[in-house]
């Protein structure tokens, strides 16, 4: 593990009182605004019947997928974000990307869709992590991530892949130890996607209604 995505790992378990507080109390307007609806609407077109959400935090997206009738499994690296999740029902498990790479974690069932909304800061950690994902998806099935939008994440930095200092604007005081984060520009995700063995078959880029730019990035493959 690099010492920035050792980094990214502790911060969560910092935070994740935090986090459980501003999701719950809907503090974060993109999410309201768009890119909540945005990731629903993007997994319910492809009519899955069941999903792994990767990166679940406190499972407001394994909710809402329940909601629309479809089967969920969530898990988390973070035990907190994993009992908050299962307190309001679903079903869960805490497990680490790197459980996940080396098999010390496994579910017991393929899936028609697996989803990382928000949930993919990394580097190496990542590329290796989306090869293994490759073997839980059923042949015609689906890898869908939501992330920051290249173009918007950018900011006064160069357009090319690398490590970012991580921030908490836009957050409460209560968050604390922001870690560091893998920018990458839209042809480095199409390059990760193809070379972990996924072809990309759609783009969506969610439109914030108030700055008119976009405020996310939705990247939909199969395999």
């Amino acid at each position: 593990m690099q010492p920035q995505e050792k980094h990214i790992l502790d911060t969560w378990h910092q935070n994740a009182g935090p986090w459980i507080d501003a999701i719950s109390n809907n503090e974060i307007e993109s999410r309201n605004l768009v890119t909540n609806q945005a990731i629903v609407n993007a997994v319910t077109s492809l009519h899955p019947k069941n999903i792994w959400d990767i990166g679940c935090g406190e499972g407001w997206l394994c909710r809402a997928f329940q909601q629309a009738g479809i089967e969920t499994f969530g898990t988390d690296a973070i035990p907190a974000l994993i009992a908050s999740a299962s307190a309001k029902g679903g079903e869960y498990a805490a497990a680490t990307y790197q459980q996940i790479i080396d098999h010390s974690f496994a579910p017991t069932k393929k899936f028609e869709a697996v989803v990382f909304n928000f949930s993919l800061f990394g580097n190496e950690m990542v590329e290796t992590l989306l090869k293994e994902i490759h073997h839980h998806i059923f042949q015609h099935g689906y890898l869908v991530i939501q992330t920051l939008h290249p173009h918007s994440a950018c900011g006064t930095g160069a357009y090319e892949d690398g490590w970012r200092e991580g921030s908490w604007t836009g957050f409460s005081e209560a968050f604390s130890n922001p870690a560091p984060w893998y920018f990458r520009t839209m042809e480095g995700w199409v390059k990760l996607l193809h070379g972990c063995g996924f072809q990309l078959q759609s783009i969506k880029e969610p439109i914030h209604p108030q700055t008119k730019k976009p405020a996310s990035l939705i990247l939909i493959a199969g395999i």
